[in-house]
């Protein structure tokens, strides 16, 4: 490999919530920090490079996006996911996804009404539902034959007239699905049938280690990109989540105009380093996320491989995209509570339990893999023996 993913970085002085917070928030130390959904590996040096030329220039004043940012953005989406002739215009900047959904919250329903979310998923959906006075429409997912699938059945049966929008997360946090064609075109057709708005978080849209490809949902029809706000950033792809930088793209010109008029009511302007950080990503990084695509691909294989041999209770469901292994916990027979401590003070792994994703992902935990492969083969030593220890 070109790029460097085996040495492990010290994130401690650096303030880091996964690292430099871990006896803040857990009250411990010591722990192998696997919850958190950022990478333990060095940015792209080429990212890395332009933050340098941009931090040696002495001034940092109110700065515009640069011709990079977008044209980037544009032919990145056309070179990865074919998603062709974005336009511009259609690209709105906020700091970050969960900003993005919360303001299309704002922007397309009112107090009281409801938003339909799949869990067990991305908790801060379900926070930025309430948080904004909004009802969240639970629409689980199901297992069939050890897979999840989207329920439409139940989908059109929870939606009512006070139902205004849907929250996707394709691919899918924290369960690993890569919803395919024909699942998106459904969901798609009963949104236009019920006249519900898609908004989708597609953060996780590059980091595809199954055999599958990721499709927007937008592009699935011209009708699915006129009711579609699509989700989009940098930060999970090459390991720039503390640069708050994210992009909101909007085909249709009222969705877009109202998202728009509730941005502005929050005022908010864009990052100076971000703008460069999405523009040496978008047009330099292809080279180093591929291969760490393929060095967490070898983590998965060898997580997936060392639970089979070592512990083969613990069940690691098909991870098609993102880093972020989800692993039933049931045989260890231990209620949720119980199962989170055991974790933390036994085996001295920090996961993210998954309950926090809804009562759904009981007696789960997730995994985060995209770390240089000599800490998770420790961590999983922890973990079984532990598990012997029981």
């Amino acid at each position: 490999m070109v790029y460097d993913f085996d040495t492990e970085i010290d994130r401690m002085p650096t303030s880091s919530y996964k690292w430099s917070w871990m006896k803040q928030i857990t009250g411990l130390e010591d722990l192998f920090p696997l919850w958190v959904a950022d990478m333990d590996f060095a940015c792209p040096p080429e990212v890395v490079q332009a933050l340098k030329d941009r931090v040696a220039h002495p001034i940092y004043g109110y700065t515009g996006p640069t011709d990079g940012y977008h044209d980037g953005l544009i032919k990145w989406m056309e070179k990865r996911h074919d998603w062709k002739r974005i336009e511009k215009e259609w690209v709105t900047y906020t700091p970050g996804v969960v900003s993005g959904f919360s303001l299309a919250i704002q922007a397309y329903s009112q107090p009281g009404d409801k938003v339909v979310i799949q869990p067990p998923v991305y908790y801060p959906f379900r926070n930025q539902i309430l948080a904004n006075g909004r009802q969240v429409a639970d629409n689980p997912l199901k297992i069939v034959d050890g897979k999840y699938e989207m329920d439409f059945e139940d989908l059109e049966a929870k939606i009512d007239a006070r139902t205004k929008m849907i929250i996707l997360c394709s691919p899918h946090n924290p369960i690993g699905r890569v919803w395919k064609k024909d699942e998106l075109k459904k969901l798609v057709e009963i949104c236009i049938e019920k006249d519900i708005i898609i908004i989708s978080d597609e953060i996780h849209n590059d980091l595809i280690l199954g055999d599958i490809k990721h499709t927007p949902t937008a592009t699935i029809s011209k009708k699915a990109m006129d009711r579609t706000v699509t989700l989009v950033a940098v930060s999970k792809t090459f390991n720039l989540a503390g640069m708050s930088t994210a992009n909101c793209i909007i085909p249709n010109k009222k969705l877009r105009d109202e998202f728009q008029a509730a941005a502005a009511k929050s005022a908010l302007h864009n990052n100076l380093i971000g703008i460069i950080a999405q523009d040496a990503a978008y047009n330099h990084g292809e080279p180093w996320l591929e291969e760490a695509l393929e060095y967490m691909r070898g983590n998965l294989k060898y997580f997936e491989e060392f639970l089979a041999e070592k512990i083969p209770g613990l069940v690691v469901y098909p991870l098609e995209g993102t880093y972020l292994a989800w692993v039933d916990c049931t045989s260890l027979a231990m209620d949720d509570e119980k199962l989170n401590d055991f974790m933390l003070k036994k085996a001295k792994l920090w996961l993210d339990e998954g309950t926090l994703f809804g009562i759904e992902g009981s007696k789960f935990m997730r995994f985060n893999l995209a770390c240089p492969r000599s800490i998770l083969v420790r961590a999983l030593n922890s973990l079984e023996k532990a598990v012997n220890n029981l």
